[in-house]
Order: C-alpha cells, then sequence, then structure tokens
C-alpha cells in the first residue's frame, strides 16, 4: 500500500532535473559574463564568449548530423578548443571522445572504429599521426575531418581535414538552444584505458558522474570562487580528472598550456596568478627538481594536486620550500580520476617530515559524492580488518563510477561483480579509514613463496638523495622463483651505483625484498607521466644481477 509520501508528490520539471556539468557553465556565463575564462599565448576569453562558443560549436554538429549518442572524438592538446569541447560536444547530445595525443595511429584507428566517430577534431601537431590513423580505419562510415588552428604552434601545418574549427564554428547559431540531457544517466564522454594487454577498452562516463565529481574536485581542495587553474594535467586523461567541468563551476580561469615544461610552468604561476594545477608525480618533480633560477618571484600558496605513485619525502619537502601546498589523490580511468584523497589534518603539521609522508603516501578516503571506496577481500567481498596489515582490494561503489566498458559486456560484469567496482589494487586500511595501496595484483612479486610489494621496494629507492624516479619490477630467478629488479633514473648530474642503491635498501628492507638487479636509465612513461612498468617486465629479462 503506498505511503502518504508517495502519493501526490510527483516529478516534474519544476522539482526535478537531471544532473551535467552543463549547467555549470551555463550559471557562470550568466552572472560572470566578463569574468576571464581562458588564457592562451596573448588569447584572452570571457565566460561570455566562451559560452557563445561552446553553442556554436554544438549547433554546427547538430547542422553535420550529429545527435544524442553519436561520438565526436578530439586529437587536441590543452588549448581552447579542448575546453569548448566538454561543453560544446555534450550540449549537441553528442560523447566527447578525446584522444591520447601520445598513441600511435594503429591505436587511434582501433578508438576512431571501435567508438564509431562520426567527426574528428584535430590539432595541428597531431595532423600526421592522425593521417595515418584515418588511413588505417576499418570503417567504411564517413567521418568529418575539422582541422584547429592555433597561432600558438609554431610548427609545421598540414591540412587532413575539409574545414577549420573557426570556419566550422562560424556555422553555428550562437543562441543555440541546446537541453540538459533526458536522463542524467545518458553518456557525456569516453575514455580509453592504455590497453598494455590487448585493445584498449572504452570506458564511458555519464552526466551525473562528471557533475558529481567536478564539484567533489570543489570540495577537497576548498576551491574558491574564480581560482586560477594551470592545464599541466592532459585534458585527455579521464576529462582532466573532470576540473574543466570543475573551473567551470567556479567561474575560475582556464590557464592553457600545449607542452609540460618547468620554465613555462612557473612563467604561467607569476604571470597569471595561477592558484592551483594537477599531474602526476614526474610534473611535481620537474619543479622541485628546477634550478633555484627558476623559481625566483614564484609566490607562495599554490594548490598542487599529485595522483599516481605516492609523493615521497623528498617531494613533500621540495614542494613546502617552493610554499606549494600538495593534495594526493588517488583513483582510476572507470571512476573519472580520482575518487579518493589523503584529507589532511591539521595536527599532521607538527610532525617531521618523514612521519608526514608516510602519512600522506596513503591514498585516504573517499571523495566526498563517492558514496563507498574500501579494501574488501575479494573473494568473500567482505571489509578487511583495518589494521594497515591485512591486504585485500580497493573497490569503489556509488555516483562516481562509470557506466562500463563499452561493447564489452564481459568484462563490465567482471569489473562490477559482487556490486562494486574492482579496482585491481592490492591495499590495506588503517584503524582511521585512510586506505594504503600496497601494490597492483599484477606487480605483486613472489619470491620463495614471499610477497613482495614492488610499491614498498619503491617507496625506499625514492629515500636516496640521487633518485628521480623508481620502480620496481619482477625478474625470473631459477631459485627463488622471482626476484625484484629495480630500474632507476638519476636526478640531473648525480652518480652513484648500483652497490650503493642496493646498501641503501638493505638499511630499510628485509633481505629478501632488497633488488638483486639495478638498471641505471630514464624509464618509460606514459602521456600522463606514469611509469610503464610493462615495459620494463620486458626489459628486466636481460637485466644483470647483482651479488646481494
Amino acid at each position: 500500500m503506498p505511503r502518504i509520501f508517495d502519493q501526490d508528490l510527483p516529478r516534474t520539471e519544476a522539482n526535478h532535473a537531471p544532473l551535467s556539468p552543463l549547467s555549470f557553465i551555463e550559471r557562470t556565463a550568466e552572472v560572470y559574463p566578463q569574468r576571464l575564462a581562458v588564457v592562451h599565448g596573448t588569447l584572452r576569453r570571457s565566460w561570455g564568449e566562451v559560452y557563445v562558443r561552446c553553442r556554436r560549436l554544438a549547433s554546427a554538429l547538430r547542422g553535420a548530423g550529429v545527435g544524442r549518442n553519436d561520438t565526436v572524438a578530439v586529437m587536441l592538446p590543452n588549448t581552447p578548443p579542448m575546453v569548448e569541447a566538454h561543453f560544446g560536444i555534450p550540449m549537441a547530445g553528442a560523447v566527447l571522445n578525446a584522444l591520447n595525443t601520445r598513441l600511435d595511429a594503429p591505436t587511434l584507428a582501433f578508438m576512431l572504429d571501435h567508438g564509431e566517430a562520426r567527426v574528428v577534431i584535430v590539432d595541428p601537431e597531431f595532423a600526421g599521426v592522425m593521417r595515418e590513423a584515418l588511413a588505417l580505419r576499418q570503417s567504411s562510415e564517413p567521418l568529418l575531418v575539422i582541422d584547429v588552428e592555433d597561432p600558438v604552434y609554431g610548427g609545421p601545418v598540414q591540412r587532413i581535414g575539409s574545414l577549420t574549427y573557426e570556419a566550422f564554428l562560424a556555422g553555428g547559431d550562437p543562441q543555440f538552444a541546446w537541453a540538459l540531457p533526458g536522463d542524467e544517466w545518458d553518456a557525456i564522454a569516453l575514455n580509453y584505458t592504455s590497453g598494455t594487454t590487448g585493445n584498449p577498452k572504452g570506458v564511458v562516463y555519464h552526466h551525473r558522474g562528471a557533475a558529481l565529481n567536478a564539484l567533489s574536485n570543489i570540495l577537497e581542495w576548498d576551491m574558491p570562487k574564480h581560482a586560477a587553474y594551470l592545464w599541466t594535467l592532459p585534458m585527455f586523461h579521464c576529462n582532466g580528472w573532470c576540473f574543466p567541468w570543475t573551473v567551470a563551476a567556479r567561474a575560475g580561469v582556464n590557464v592553457c598550456l600545449r607542452k609540460v615544461e618547468a620554465q613555462a610552468i612557473f612563467d604561467a604561476i607569476r604571470d597569471h596568478g595561477v592558484t592551483h594545477y594537477c599531474g602526476a608525480p614526474i610534473v611535481h618533480g620537474l619543479l622541485v627538481n628546477a634550478p633555484e633560477a627558476m623559481k625566483a618571484g614564484v609566490p607562495a600558496g599554490v594548490k598542487a594536486m599529485v595522483a599516481g605513485a605516492a609523493p615521497p619525502a623528498s617531494m613533500i619537502e621540495g614542494m613546502e620550500q617552493m610554499g606549494f601546498d600538495l593534495t594526493h589523490v588517488y583513483g582510476l580511468t572507470e571512476v573519472y580520476g580520482p575518487a579518493t584523497v589523503c584529507a589532511k589534518h591539521g595536527e599532521w603539521d607538527a610532525l617531521d617530515i618523514g612521519e608526514r609522508a608516510r602519512l600522506n603516501a596513503r591514498q585516504g578516503v573517499r571523495y566526498h559524492l563517492e558514496r563507498d571506496a574500501r579494501v574488501l577481500d575479494p573473494q568473500t567481498m567482505q571489509p578487511v580488518p583495518q589494521d594497515g596489515e591485512t591486504m585485500g582490494e580497493i573497490m569503489f561503489r556509488g555516483n562516481i563510477a562509470m557506466k562500463g566498458y563499452l561493447k564489452n559486456p564481459q568484462a563490465t560484469q567482471e569489473a562490477f561483480a559482487g556490486g562494486w567496482f574492482h579496482s585491481g589494487d592490492l591495499a590495506v586500511q588503517y584503524p582511521d579509514g585512510y586506505i594504503k595501496i600496497k601494490d597492483r595484483s599484477k606487480d605483486i612479486i613472489i619470491s620463495g613463496g614471499e610477497n613482495i610489494s614492488s610499491i614498498e621496494v619503491e617507496d625506499v629507492l625514492y629515500r636516496h638523495p640521487d633518485v628521480l624516479a623508481a620502480a620496481v619490477v619482477a625478474k625470473a630467478d631459477p631459485k627463488w622463483g622471482e626476484t625484484p629488479c629495480a630500474f632507476v633514473e638519476l636526478k640531473a648530474g648525480a652518480q652513484t651505483t648500483a652497490e650503493a642503491i642496493v646498501a641503501h635498501c638493505k638499511k630499510h628492507l628485509a633481505g629478501f625484498k632488497v633488488p638483486r638487479a639495478v638498471v641505471f636509465g630514464e624509464l618509460p612513461k606514459t602521456s600522463t607521466g606514469k611509469i610503464q612498468k610493462f615495459e620494463l617486465r620486458k626489459q628486466a629479462g636481460s637485466a644483470a644481477a647483482i651479488d646481494v
């Protein structure tokens, strides 16, 4: 029998609207139309101007036959058209597929075909590889190619499309009457995973998740109105961790950056009053290890967000010396980028750097608008004891989780088995509820029957004063089955030996955890700064062991 609160209280347009980040730019353009929205070279655009351009883009796409659930791919760096794509494409009811600009032509061709792209917008820097990708497509469906012109780009320009981006926008209606999605569960974006084993998987985001993670970013950072955000993080990576929508919600400034270089970052911070930026550890390490003269005049108080490997003590200390405030987050493509945060406590400030580093190295607690994140036993699906020792798998559930994998129902079902998203990351949970990753399930090294966390060994390597970056993988061993093999990238000008690295590890690790091989050189990384361990596993087979 219906209860009183279920009777005569209908959901209508007057009291319910689907959640979507598109409403953020609409409000900001109405309330702050003259506020600065985009900085790129000498270009300056207000939120009113950006909103008009997004409406033109949506209208032009509709005119080109693009509609609900059609895919529009973009091959763009962190430039104004990339900001506009995050609004204009979903305003047309379409789905944004931001392609990784570091990928090869065959992989890009797969993505265009698999995602059934109807349009692709291409920056001149990537015209060559995109031309190759277009030639490798298997699909016979027509694909509209649009060329972006960017005066900041100083390289050679080749046209591969039928018209330019500006010409395309000129054909759109600046007053286009776009609408929110009929259902907040509608797809807003398609992001492909790295695909290190087989073809990459297409992760589908919905409007609800995009809006809620964008708002969670504000809450985790206490991000103020009109913040100036520097685009060091690629917008193709989990839609820039949803920050294009976050910046719009705060009526902030998108400070665009084509290339991540220390000089350009420090110049942007000084010139444009940058207050916030994000990146992988390598980006922050680039700044910490930059020449002191390059840091001159950089104001204190910049907020930095780091994801990926836990920030070592040397990085935390270096950021503090620059006056930067570092926040550690954790997530995956499938949960819209960051979905947990190492929420800091005031009393931590009084601790020594070593203890602060230990606390800040944890992946932390769930984002505000995520329903849950915890460490579960993957066999029983029950929480592991919160003792900081018992290992399980990090799992998520709730608002900030993908719709699933495009055209891959089996992978989707496996990822959501038991009502949780399975991250594949092995971790412990502490009595205060904070999560700490121990390893990826595939990265655990089993030596003589003992499990060795590669992350634990890497943490020790990062404490060595000469180490810039480190990664540890398993190396086959006739006696022990596997032993740790350390790949080490040294800081500029630093000189050390494998024996010295091993001696350092012996001070902090049990004997069986100490690397039996040390390889020096630049580490292979993805476009987002993540170390490519699958490449290192290939090299480990030929790495020479040393006597420890």
